[in-house]
């Protein structure tokens, strides 16, 4: 690549293609979710030599749909998954409630809706630290907008980011794995949007040890 491109260009390019037939929406999901693997492979090449453990958190858009194809190809190579998606899967888009589908015939999706439930958050933490790879699919360039600050997306960023990471670039697992950018991070900005207002720059700990983006 010889320039950067913003995400509306890589959005037009990408529509452009399943425009004109090159490829479907589906088969884009499928190529980010087998780069990741062998992203995972080319950074800790041991992972490729034995079956490990897998945390994988999708969240309610297209990255989510990306976290689940990374979920169902590291089950196909022998991994333990456990896969949780933040949001109601009726509400997905349609290539990420196809691949959630594709998903459900291999293992279970443990739901984290935005209200109540802070034993699922608890859970999640546990299976996270207890996982070799912690995949961060929950939200990806199209976030625009502060998050808002809800009690259970505090503790699901605080899970992800806060409590997990202080490790960040030592050689401790889990090892987190961003899809795009690390979620909270304005693909536009670099800025970390979070609370009412959008910080300048991105937090100390909003970091991953692998991001992985698509073009």
């Amino acid at each position: 690549m010889t320039e950067l491109l913003t995400v509306a260009q890589m959005r037009a390019l990408e529509q452009a293609a399943i425009a004109n037939g090159q490829v479907t929406g589906l088969e884009l999901m499928e190529r980010a979710g087998a780069g990741v693997v062998q992203a995972i492979w080319d950074e800790w090449p041991r992972f490729a030599l034995r079956p490990g453990k897998a945390a994988v958190l999708c969240g309610p858009g297209n990255n989510g749909g990306d976290g689940f194809v990374v979920a169902r190809l590291l089950w196909e190579r022998g991994w333990t998954v456990d896969c949780f998606l933040f949001g109601d899967p009726k509400k997905l888009p349609p290539d990420s409630l196809a691949n959630y589908e594709r998903w459900r015939e291999c293992g279970d999706v443990v739901r984290i809706a935005e209200h109540g439930g802070q034993q699922r958050v608890g859970s999640l933490y546990a299976k996270a630290m207890d996982a070799d790879i912690f995949v961060d699919a929950l939200f990806g360039i199209g976030l625009t907008r502060p998050l808002p600050r809800l009690e259970m997306m505090d503790s699901l960023m605080h899970t992800i980011f806060v409590d997990g990471l202080w490790w960040v670039g030592e050689v401790i697992s889990p090892f987190v794995v961003a899809l795009d950018v690390p979620s909270g991070l304005s693909a536009h900005t670099g800025n970390f949007l979070w609370g009412d207002q959008p910080h300048d720059g991105p937090q100390e700990y909003w970091a991953a040890n692998l991001t992985v983006t698509f073009h």
